[in-house]
């Protein structure tokens, strides 16, 4: 008889802050995603404290009466883990450390949990441990005293090396030996991607949990894993697929997330060299989502930083099938009307207009709604690079449609 599992979710409270530069409501926005990414990492949130303040408390990044709030709370219903929405320095660490007795996490850290858990090949695992070594690095603090004073015997006396530096040098030197396996593990991956040949190369970008694996399975009928979590996928999958008789190369990437740490932008910028060689990205996007646009501007900056914005981009609007707007009354003649009331239409007009008609799809991959309108602009401008590339393979690829026709006399 099967025995039924039971996950010991562990139990969390989540904190964050108003300031001038982030109103109550992009907190929340920022919330409901900590409390998204702490679901991933295995752990239930119980309640969120949040603050206005005009900046951060430098010492416990929230007030000393809030800090205080979170202690009492802790203790009366076990919580076990504290995570804050923003990095926390390391004496900030430190002195919240000190008041509230349990773990302390701030966003990154909690990311860098996820993907730790999420890697599967060495090179994912080398790309999270180099992340985490340089996070870890400044706040390193004395958490045993058996090496309060490393000393020798004769000839080697003198004050030694203190247990924290000898740490120091450990994590030190494991950094620039985990950068080393990642320079050889590039050399590789770069030898791979120029054995593939003059192939075109698509890739899937966008925001974390938006359908960018369910995209490339139902085009590319590969098995890559997908899940209703963030960042399911951390390893690029390269698949190739054939559109009528064309062929190509699909890669599925890392997905992102606003307040990326800057430490695992640097360590995951060699996975997202499939992003940088790609002749044709497909931003995917989660319209369903209410900040779906925000996510679109962190995708589009990241773009930007890895200096892959300037290429033949096709956005798809994905998950249609479960998009909802909000409504307004008829004998409501107070609320204003905003974007979050645009129904699907009129996101369509907006984003065509925005970005021309050829160049917004709206389908959903699940459901495969819109899917034959999908694969034939897909194939259309993979069609486009292909012949600028080889002009004499022109009449090999015909227009979509006549590659139908073809088809069809053929049966």
């Amino acid at each position: 008889m099967l025995e039924k599992e039971v996950i010991n979710f562990e139990r969390t409270v989540i904190v964050g802050i108003v300031t001038q530069s982030q109103s109550e409501e992009k907190l929340n926005e920022y919330l409901d995603e900590l409390e998204f990414l702490t679901f991933t990492a295995g752990g239930e949130v119980i309640k969120r404290f949040s603050q206005k303040m005009e900046r951060p408390n430098p010492k416990t990044f929230v007030g000393t009466g809030k800090i205080d709030d979170i202690n009492l709370f802790v203790k009366e219903n076990k919580i076990s883990t504290v995570i804050f929405d923003d990095e926390l320095t390391p004496s900030q660490q430190k002195n919240i450390s000190r008041i509230i007795d349990c773990k302390i996490l701030d966003r990154t850290n909690l990311i860098l949990d996820i993907f730790a858990q999420r890697a599967e090949t060495s090179y994912a695992r080398t790309q999270v441990e180099l992340a985490q070594c340089q996070y870890l690095l400044p706040r390193l603090s004395g958490l045993w005293t058996h090496l309060e004073r490393q000393k020798g015997g004769i000839g080697m006396r003198g004050p030694g090396e203190t247990e924290i530096e000898t740490d120091r040098r450990i994590v030190r030197d494991r950094i620039s030996l985990l950068k080393e396996k990642i320079k050889t593990i590039d050399k590789q991956m770069g030898i791979q991607r120029s054995n593939r040949g003059a192939m075109v190369r698509v890739a899937l970008v966008g925001y974390t949990n938006v359908g960018k694996s369910t995209l490339m399975n139902a085009i590319g009928k590969s098995d890559v894993f997908v899940e209703n979590k963030l960042f399911a996928t951390l390893d690029t999958t390269v698949r190739k697929v054939v559109i009528k008789n064309l062929p190509f190369l699909l890669s599925d990437t890392v997905g992102f997330i606003r307040k990326l740490p800057t430490q695992l932008v640097d360590s995951f910028k060699s996975t997202l060299d499939e992003v940088r060689e790609a002749d044709l990205l497909l931003h995917v996007v989660d319209i369903s989502h209410p900040d779906f646009e925000d996510h679109i501007e962190s995708v589009n900056k990241i773009l930007q930083e890895i200096k892959s914005n300037d290429k033949p981009t096709i956005m798809v609007f994905n998950k249609i099938d479960t998009y909802k707007h909000l409504t307004i009354d008829e004998d409501d003649l107070i609320t204003e009307r905003t974007r979050k009331h645009y129904t699907l239409d009129e996101w369509k007009q907006t984003w065509m207009s925005n970005v021309g008609e050829d160049k917004a799809l709206f389908i959903s991959a699940r459901q495969k709604e819109n899917f034959e309108e999908f694969r034939e602009r897909v194939y259309e401008a993979v069609r486009q690079i292909h012949i600028t590339r080889f002009p004499y393979n022109k009449f090999l690829y015909p227009d979509y449609k006549d590659a139908i026709e073809k088809e069809e006399e053929q049966e």
